[in-house]
């Protein structure tokens, strides 16, 4: 499809989707209505290719913009399962009612989270998560980061922004590589526990969606340095607590008294007293079965989070006396001075709420149906009409659940909420209830479809209408595209000094009953001027119609008044406070009585005080980058894959989507002042090869800087000249980015193009240093390496030097030490063996030599017998079984001590033996392994050999032992 002739441009970098790829220029929107026919031709020729509307992922993709193409295209999407769709700055997700749970896997938040270029994949509410991490870590200010998720109740918020959470606490948890990872799994899994709790304490199921959100909240998820996830906060706004005491047809109760009654055990029924079959008046449709009635995961959430056994037991008890109440019933008495009657049945309900809520039965029924007056300082009791004990009794039931309900989300902050100290950015993910229109619709729907007239206004004002008046201011030139501002509306409701607000909280700090009849009169008559409020004057029930940007809404003012005050009758908070449940007396111990007498200008209304939280979100979210999600709500019957045009067209053109698209189209979505832009892209131009002159990042003024940040485009333009993939002639430069005054205008392509050119240069400047680096290192470990070496050297041969010294030194004394003991031993064995010194006691005769020789002894030539001393060889040989000797015995004496010990015959009277033993001790016996036995006679320095055996034992000492080893 080729593009049109006056204006129309084909927008660059946009890879996704089927078709070619065009855009407004800006005075497309100027077009006169002589065009009409060409229009109408446009759209037919657009629409006439129906199999290639779904692949159109980017709503500005198509052309023309108009409602009935950009409804053919979702509608085209949607019947082949495709339920996000971009649109410009926005991102539209369509609810498909039926789970899709390869949609939302681990792996998928992983493939976008670490894709280069998310914005190339298929569109998805992850990409929308990670462009504001992206933003949080790239620190673009503001970085703070919002993303709001608005549409309809039943749209599929709720399930978004669970989803949003989920992938946050995924995706900051995972690269957590400096904490202890059972920490960052503790933080991941109690914010993610916060959800269950808040949504069955505050969700209901309702005629427009089985899970709808009845309160406000802003979580504030907590990034710290390293854009790890440390902790959450959540604020909440406007609890509808009416639903405790009253549901409308075909709806529910909150889901956690549901919860309690279908995941109860019969323990916990009879703790509760409330047995099975027991039908409680404020528990409608409990027939009905949807996916939130899960006990179990919301008991497992609570003690995830901190509540521990004897918290849950208090609260449970605290919501059964709730219900118990809801079925206590008054009648009237006949006498006005007496109290309501109360029947038996209702008397055992007010009996069982009391000793659920620990309170006196009696003090319980007294407050419910009498009322006390004060008058100056003393006190009347008035009997309450049935109507009014009715009231009075709904009234205790929603202060406890709000009070019951405002300390939960106190205890979830106290459990996830970081210190201040830990963390420096955060992502907030704001979920509110989306617009209603009831049959009936009162204060509750009013006060939501304001909080809903707020954001609208805030992306109105922040996009539709700051950025064309910022593209005037700045010198380009711009057609307005023109909106519905909802800014009139506004005016209406929170206008001063007059306006629905102010009037409603007028009336209510009056000390009267209000008239809606007569309120009715004087909204008409101040407010008439206003075009957005009208009446039906025909009808008979008091209302007022407030015309909001996503269409029309009849409130009903009987009601509203009251609502508005929420009064506390003092009585009710006094019987609370005494109360023996410690988590109820805690949550009222702080509450004030007030008395309904006192004057009413210092009195907080629900509207004021809502009012006032949602001013506080607006600052908040004033000051972070938004990012939109449009939820829309296909057909009004929650029906799986079902498609209704007039539900869908109705909410394109309430939320501005097709605006949207035109100002995304023609526009530049990206606006940078020269400072901060130059302080980011400068090295571009410092480090290109395309250089055209210096480029100063620091420069100052704003003439300077529109000169620097134009050399700086050149250089980039100039870059992306030379870029063989690129056709100059087919996209003019102009297009992708605008210098204004004081800002710089970029569609994303050019933003695309810097960062990628941005990204390139710092890698080169990286890997430079890593090489500078790296080079440092390994001449530095060169260097080490060598000293080490030579280190290692010295020392090694120092300590052989020493080892071998030592060593030396150890052998000299050893072999010294040896040479010593040898000739010590020496010495000793010359002493003691008994050839080293004869026998001088006697002079024996000298022998002849032949006898000497034959080793005889000559008897005769001796006179008398001979005293032979008889060596111990007998001891030593007594032990061995067989001894083969060979002795060779030389003198008279070793002979006969060898025939003595050998026990040889003898001739006695001629020589007598003497044995030693007996009078010398034990003598020594050495022997050498290959030498000759040596008797010893004299004591020998051998340790043990100093013993004196039995002689009628068998002796197997020492000596015999080393004569056993060494012959």
């Amino acid at each position: 499809m080729s593009s049109a002739d006056n204006g129309r441009i084909v927008r660059p970098g946009l890879s996704n989707g089927g078709g070619t790829v065009k855009g407004l220029v800006q005075n497309v929107h100027s077009a006169p209505s002589s065009l009409n026919d060409s229009l109408e031709g446009e759209i037919q020729a657009f629409l006439i290719d129906e199999d290639q509307l779904h692949t159109y992922d980017d709503l500005t993709k198509v052309n023309p913009v108009t409602p009935s193409t950009v409804l053919k295209c979702l509608q085209a999407r949607y019947s082949v399962k495709v339920f996000y769709t971009h649109a410009g700055c926005t991102l539209v997700a369509l609810n498909p009612f039926q789970p899709i749970p390869d949609l939302y896997s681990l792996d998928v938040m992983k493939e976008y989270h670490d894709a280069p270029r998310p914005q190339e994949f298929k569109p998805h509410i992850f990409i929308v998560a990670e462009e504001a991490y992206r933003n949080v870590q790239g620190q673009l200010e503001p970085v703070n980061q919002s993303l709001v998720v608005s549409g309809e109740s039943g749209a599929g918020k709720t399930w978004t922004s669970r989803c949003l959470m989920k992938y946050y606490a995924t995706v900051a948890a995972s690269s957590a590589v400096v904490k202890s990872q059972d920490t960052v799994e503790r933080i991941e899994k109690r914010v993610l526990d916060s959800n269950p709790i808040m949504e069955a304490f505050g969700n209901a199921c309702t005629l427009r969606n089985n899970n709808s959100s009845r309160f406000g909240k802003y979580i504030q998820l907590q990034l710290d340095r390293c854009q790890l996830l440390v902790g959450a906060s959540v604020q909440t706004y406007l609890l509808e607590k009416t639903r405790v005491a009253c549901q409308l047809a075909n709806e529910r109760n909150f889901h956690i008294f549901y919860q309690m009654m279908k995941g109860s055990t019969e323990e916990q029924r009879k703790e509760w007293k409330m047995p099975r079959g027991q039908r409680f008046v404020w528990l409608p449709n409990a027939e009905k079965t949807v996916e939130e009635d899960c006990f179990h995961e919301t008991v497992e959430a609570m003690v995830h989070l901190g509540v521990n056994a004897e918290r849950q037991r208090q609260i449970f008890r605290i919501l059964a006396g709730i219900l118990q109440l809801g079925n206590v019933n008054f009648s009237s008495s006949a006498d006005e001075s007496q109290p309501c009657h109360l029947d038996k049945q209702s008397k055992d309900f007010s009996q069982r709420a009391a000793e659920l809520l620990c309170v006196s039965a009696e003090e319980l029924q007294m407050c419910l149906r009498v009322r006390t007056l004060k008058a100056g300082k003393q006190s009347v009791l008035k009997p309450c009409s049935q109507a009014e004990c009715s009231v009075r009794r709904d009234c205790l039931a929603k202060a406890i659940y709000a009070q019951l309900f405002d300390w939960l989300v106190t205890f979830i902050n106290n459990s996830i909420c970081a210190a201040k100290s830990t963390w420096c950015n955060f992502i907030g993910v704001l979920d509110v209830y989306g617009f209603e229109c009831f049959q009936i619709n009162n204060l509750e729907q009013l006060c939501i479809n304001y909080a809903n007239e707020k954001l609208q206004q805030h992306f109105v004002a922040h996009y539709l209408r700051a950025q064309q008046e910022e593209y005037v201011s700045e010198g380009l030139k711009w057609s307005f595209v023109k909106y519905q501002d909802n800014q009139r509306c506004l005016d209406l409701l929170e206008g001063s000094p007059v306006g629905v607000f102010s009037l409603f909280n007028e009336e209510s700090r009056l000390n009267r009953v209000s008239d809606a009849n007569t309120l009715r009169v004087r909204l008409e008559k101040e407010l008439c001027v206003n075009a957005n409020i009208s009446w039906d004057k025909f009808s008979k029930v008091p209302h007022f119609t407030v015309a909001h940007y996503a269409g029309k809404v009849n409130y009903q003012i009987q009601g509203m008044v009251e609502k508005n005050k929420d009064p506390v009758p003092p009585e009710l908070t006094e019987l609370l406070q005494k109360s023996n449940n410690p988590l109820l007396h805690h949550i009222f111990a702080d509450k004030e009585t007030k008395n309904p007498t006192t004057k009413g200008l210092s009195k907080v209304t629900v509207v004021s005080k809502f009012k006032n939280s949602l001013e506080s979100l607006m600052k908040i979210l004033y000051t972070t980058t938004p990012h939109y999600t449009r939820c829309i709500k296909p057909n009004p019957d929650c029906k799986p894959l079902t498609f209704k045009k007039e539900e869908v067209i109705m909410q394109l053109e309430a939320c501005g989507i097709v605006e949207t698209i035109h100002i995304s189209a023609a526009g530049f979505p990206i606006r940078i002042p020269f400072k901060s832009f130059m302080q980011r892209y400068g090295l571009i131009a410092k480090y290109s090869i395309f250089q055209s002159g210096s480029v100063d990042a620091e420069a100052d003024g704003s003439d300077i800087l529109r000169k620097e940040v134009e050399k700086l485009l050149g250089v980039v333009l100039q870059n992306k000249a030379f870029d063989p993939s690129h056709n100059r002639d087919s996209e003019k430069p102009n297009v992708w980015v605008h210098c204004g005054r004081t800002k710089v205008f970029l569609t994303q392509f050019l933003l695309d193009l810097l960062e990628d050119q941005r990204k390139k240069i710092l890698s080169r400047c990286a890997f430079s240093i890593q090489c500078c680096w790296l080079r440092y290192q390994r001449r530095r470990c060169r260097v080490r390496l060598r000293s080490a070496t030579l280190i290692q050297a010295v020392v090694r041969s120092w300590l052989v030097r020493r080892r071998v010294q030592r060593r030396s030194r150890a052998a000299a004394l050893i072999q010294t030490t040896w040479r010593k003991w040898r000739a010590l031993l020496k010495s000793l064995a010359e002493a003691e063996l008994d050839d080293a010194k004869d026998f001088v006691e006697e002079d024996l005769p000298v022998l002849d030599s032949v006898i000497r020789e034959r080793g005889s002894v000559q008897l005769s030539s001796i006179q008398e017998p001979v005293s032979v001393r008889g060596w111990p060889m007998g001891l030593a040989l007594a032990s061995a079984p067989s001894i083969t000797m060979s002795l060779t015995a030389t003198g008279f004496q070793k002979m006969v001590s060898v025939m003595a010990s050998l026990n040889l015959p003898c001739r006695r009277g001629e020589y007598k033996v003497k044995p030693n033993q007996y009078s010398q001790e034990l003598a020594s016996i050495r022997a050498q392994p290959k030498g000759s036995v040596k008797l010893h006679y004299q004591r020998s320095p051998l340790l043990y050999a100093d013993t004196q055996p039995d002689m009628k034992s068998d002796v197997t000492g020492f000596n015999a032992i080393l004569l056993e080893k060494t012959l």
